[in-house]
């Protein structure tokens, strides 16, 4: 690969960066607050996408930040598979602003101006995670992704909310200082925190012992992947907003997480070493476990948000359980499904948004009917549904079915059947959602802000309603297009690269 120098990597992140600033100034015009966090998301997102025909080109694009000693450098790398979470993350952050406009100021919410302030600090943290060299890069954003994703957990400062924010810094601070010995610990073994394709270990490196001790240390550091038992921070932290329940699930935290297990795997560890010291069985049965046990979680669940935090953790598992496989095509399946996850999930948590705000409702149980007052919004969040579900023409059609054709080339026939019965919970939980929604009658055929009907609701608050229903309405849109047209974006493209610089071809 060709490395090329180019300051693209420090303006994509700057972007996010100086809005912060920008929204604090502007704290008292709101309009003016909010327009930049929407000028902001889109420059950042065409940065990103420029960068890809530059990677498909076989090339790397690097950006020197700082040196501080030989082996401990703060730079940006744009490789494919890092292309493809910045690109998913900049795209969402588009949406999730024009979202938060309708959504914050519909519930009068307070502290708006620190809500975009730490939302847009969010993003740079993500987005730098996406680009970064090395492990250290890596850590260092990934606990400023910690730090500023809890005050949007807190945000409503009741008992809940501080409660969540209490429990999420207690989970994530602890695994930050797993991974940062694991860093330390690697630097110490190789002199280089470097990402790889292929990795930086080897068995000459260390005894297989403290490999697999490092292992569980990585592990461990990527809390944020929800992996059971340490899963739980996430259903707690469904106190917060909405649209930040959308960031912790679609756009930033988790997928950092999961994205940091792929890193570790292909990048640090590699496919040849993670098979030599049977770690990859490990992480398939821990993801394996994890993706039937949070389905049955959420089959039990009533509140609609917490059913899909529980959902979070069946689907975040795939991706690990992908790249556990060490095979082609299971690789390029979690790869995939990390964007084509994102859009689904965002598309579910905005209509769940949607739903309080216009009818006021949070429970399942109290939403028989709805799909009829509601049509917009209920028929988005099937058309996320059936794509959580792995079925056509939605996008988690064609992830899952990667992962599908993994198991068979790992020639692991027992976790194919584990995809498939994860699969069919997926439906048990989700289409009695879309039955009561649209085939069951409500006892009260109002809603529960007066109003008869979503189109009518609208209409009378056309200004602040059409900056939620638009979002959700794209979201699914492209739910189906990367289905139809997967190279939509580059992403097939860019996992297609990836593979190819991991395995020699695909």
């Amino acid at each position: 690969m060709t490395v090329v120098e180019s300051i693209r990597p420090l303006l994509a992140i700057s972007c996010p960066f100086i809005c912060s600033f920008l929204i604090f100034l502007s704290r008292k015009r709101p309009n003016i607050r909010e327009s930049w966090t929407i000028i902001a998301s889109i420059i950042q997102f065409l940065i990103i996408i420029s960068m890809a025909p530059i990677v498909l080109k076989g090339n790397v694009i690097k950006c020197h930040l700082i040196t501080i000693c030989p082996g401990i450098v703060f730079s940006y790398k744009v490789d494919a598979f890092g292309l493809i979470f910045a690109i998913t993350s900049s795209f969402l952050w588009i949406l999730v602003s024009l979202y938060s406009i309708g959504y914050m100021r519909a519930l009068k919410e307070h502290a708006q101006t620190r809500y975009y302030w730490m939302f847009a600090i969010a993003i740079f943290a993500a987005v730098s995670i996406a680009m970064s060299e090395n492990l250290i890069t890596f850590y260092v954003f990934y606990e400023v992704l910690t730090l500023s994703t809890y005050w949007l957990v807190a945000h409503h400062e009741d008992e809940e909310a501080l409660f969540a924010g209490r429990k999420y810094l207690t989970y994530l601070l602890t695994s930050g200082w797993f991974l940062f010995t694991g860093v330390v610990l690697t630097y110490c073994l190789v002199g280089t925190t470097d990402f790889t394709s292929g990795g930086i270990l080897t068995s000459h490196s260390a005894s297989k012992p403290i490999l697999i001790v490092l292992f569980a240390l990585f592990a461990l550091g990527l809390m944020k992947a929800a992996w059971m038992p340490f899963h739980s921070w996430l259903p707690t932290a469904m106190a917060a907003p909405t649209p930040v329940s959308a960031l912790l699930h679609a756009v930033a935290v988790v997928k950092a997480g999961v994205f940091g297990f792929v890193r570790i795997v292909c990048y640090v560890y590699g496919p040849d070493l993670m098979r030599e010291l049977g770690l990859w069985l490990i992480l398939a049965s821990v993801a394996s476990f994890t993706m039937i046990v949070g389905s049955f979680f959420a089959i039990g669940q009533d509140n609609l948000k917490r059913l899909l935090a529980y959902s979070t953790v069946s689907q975040l598992s795939y991706i690990i359980f992908g790249v556990g496989l060490l095979s082609p095509f299971g690789v390029k399946g979690a790869m995939i499904h990390i964007p084509f996850h994102g859009f689904m999930k965002i598309t579910l948590f905005l209509c769940a948004g949607a739903i309080i705000v216009i009818a006021g409702k949070k429970q399942i149980s109290q939403m028989a009917g709805i799909g009829r007052q509601m049509p917009i919004t209920m028929t988005a969040f099937t058309i996320a549904a059936i794509g959580m579900c792995g079925a056509p023409p939605v996008a988690g059609f064609i992830s899952k079915w990667y992962l599908c054709l993994g198991t068979l080339q790992a020639g692991q026939l027992i976790f194919l059947g584990v995809i498939l019965i994860s699969s069919l919970l997926d439906v048990v939980y989700f289409f009695p959602i879309i039955k009561t929604a649209f085939f069951e009658r409500a006892a009260v055929p109002v809603l529960a802000n007066g109003g008869e009907m979503e189109e009518k609701i609208i209409e009378t608050e056309r200004p602040i309603y059409l900056f939620m229903i638009i979002p959700l309405v794209i979201t699914a849109i492209f739910s189906i297009i990367f289905c139809l047209f997967p190279h939509t974006f580059y992403i097939l493209d860019l996992a297609e690269m990836a593979g190819r610089n991991l395995f020699g071809g695909m």
